[in-house]
């Protein structure tokens, strides 16, 4: 871990549903090094993780409020995956409303606007069976776990878990936009959070960044990474600018 004097940016990235860092592994990796890149993994992740999946966004903001909160200082900014989309956004949400220090950028992806996710289909719901191929059918979800029952069995009520999070996500409206840069980010191709349901992001903060759309799925960022790594560190480095400039100059 970077010295103090030497940070430049804490970025915090949030996984999706039944996801953990390890598909985030490679991330660090792609950033500069002044950049401590944090991956921090919801309850209930894997056979030596004892805690039981959280069930609710209010409570699953509260863990990471609590478990991340030496982190939130300085400088840092967060990017979500899917779920983790609307994780990072309830986490800014709530550091403003604290009267905390909020992040110097938002970076939202493959997650739709202020809505649940998805499109009606309520895959928490589905039978094991039908899970199985929806998430096969979306990918990000190892072939092991869906075809190993035994595996499946220790996964499911996380995946169950964070899925029903995800599709039943209520948010009370913005009373004025998000004083933070944000960024959104999707795949062409996504059938589950596709770019018309990204458009209405704009509206959501006072410095909106833009879309940014790649070729691919749901989980457009494993065949791009270093792509859509480029794209967060300019658009951090922008949001960096104008954090760092002096008040009263017009931003």
């Amino acid at each position: 871990m970077q010295k103090a004097e030497e940070l430049e940016l804490r970025l915090f990235v949030f996984h999706h549903s039944g996801g953990s860092h390890l598909m985030y592994r490679d991330w660090p990796s792609c950033f500069p090094a002044g950049w401590d890149v944090r991956i921090p993994d919801a309850p209930g992740r894997g056979p030596r993780d004892g805690r039981p999946p959280l069930k609710d966004i209010g409570v699953l903001v509260e863990h990471f409020l609590h478990e991340l909160d030496d982190g939130l200082t300085g400088h840092f900014a967060f990017f979500g995956h899917s779920l983790g989309g609307l994780v990072a956004y309830e986490l800014t949400r709530r550091l403003i409303e604290a009267g905390r220090t909020p992040p110097v950028w938002l970076g939202i992806s493959a997650r739709g606007t202020l809505l649940p996710d998805g499109d009606g289909t309520r895959r928490h719901l589905l039978s094991d069976a039908e899970l199985r191929r929806e998430l096969a059918a979306m990918g990000g979800t190892a072939p092991s776990v869906l075809d190993h029952q035994e595996l499946w069995d220790l996964f499911a009520p996380t995946i169950r878990a964070d899925l029903r999070i995800s599709e039943t996500w209520r948010t009370e409206p913005l009373t004025s936009p998000l004083p933070v840069p944000l960024s959104v980010f999707g795949g062409t191709q996504d059938h589950i959070a596709p770019p018309h349901r990204l458009d209405g992001w704009a509206t959501a903060s006072t410095r909106f960044m833009g879309l940014h759309l790649f070729e691919g799925g749901h989980f457009y960022f494993q065949d791009r990474l270093p792509e859509v790594s480029e794209r967060i560190r300019n658009d951090v480095r922008l949001a960096l600018l104008l954090a760092r400039a002096p008040s009263g100059v017009a931003r």
